[in-house]
């Protein structure tokens, strides 16, 4: 099935957007205004994108009746954030914050949530994510009523019994438990169900074609 998307409305090319392109990893943006009021907002319209400098991009949509929302408007005024990943143990906090609280609400308070200072940038980041990456703003680019946040990563925080060897930095990354998102509303992914693929050189690959004539 071809579906034209020079065709398609927003709307249509956004759910078949998020019903395919799965799962994705969630940003869990924990911001504050100038005020130093914070605000958290899971996105999962986002990836890493580079190592040198780290850069971490964020898809932010506007309200529906157009306006900011607050991770946009925060980032905008203050240009700093922290990105929480987020384990399938603070899941359903995670889903309290995803609500369309009224701005100037503390979403972390509301989930029952526990900041923890940040080093480098001044919004907090949450105690019960096993990682964190503290962000300036690197750039913002405006995609029609999206804005893609580009963040660079000063400082990550990960939790000290999913680090196997912190001079090598070799993390245990099934012991962090991430969960991504799928489709629809509702909808997540486990990273407990994994399968590993065994990686070629040229000249391995040229071997194993040898071998299977």
């Amino acid at each position: 099935m071809l579906f034209d998307f020079e065709a398609l409305p927003a709307r249509e090319r956004y759910k078949l957007l998020v019903s395919t392109i799965v799962p994705r990893p969630i940003a869990w943006v924990v911001s504050q205004d100038a005020e130093g009021l914070v605000n958290a907002a899971p996105y999962s319209f986002f990836n890493a994108f580079a190592d040198d400098p780290a850069v971490v991009c964020i898809g932010c949509g506007p309200r529906p009746e157009g306006s900011p929302k607050d991770t946009l408007a925060n980032i905008r005024a203050t240009g700093q954030f922290v990105v929480c990943l987020v384990p399938e143990t603070a899941l359903a906090a995670m889903n309290v914050t995803a609500t369309d609280f009224a701005p100037g609400f503390d979403e972390l308070d509301e989930a029952g949530l526990t900041k923890l200072a940040s080093t480098k940038v001044a919004p907090p980041r949450i105690a019960e994510s096993p990682v964190a990456l503290e962000c300036e703003t690197f750039q913002l680019v405006p995609v029609g009523h999206h804005t893609i946040v580009m963040g660079k990563v000063l400082a990550m925080h990960v939790r000290d019994d999913a680090v196997l060897d912190a001079a090598k930095n070799y993390i245990d990354t099934p012991k962090l438990e991430l969960v991504g998102r799928m489709h629809g509303r509702g909808w997540y992914t486990r990273t407990t169900d994994r399968v590993e693929v065994e990686r070629y050189t040229a000249a391995e690959w040229a071997a194993r074609k040898a071998e299977m004539k």
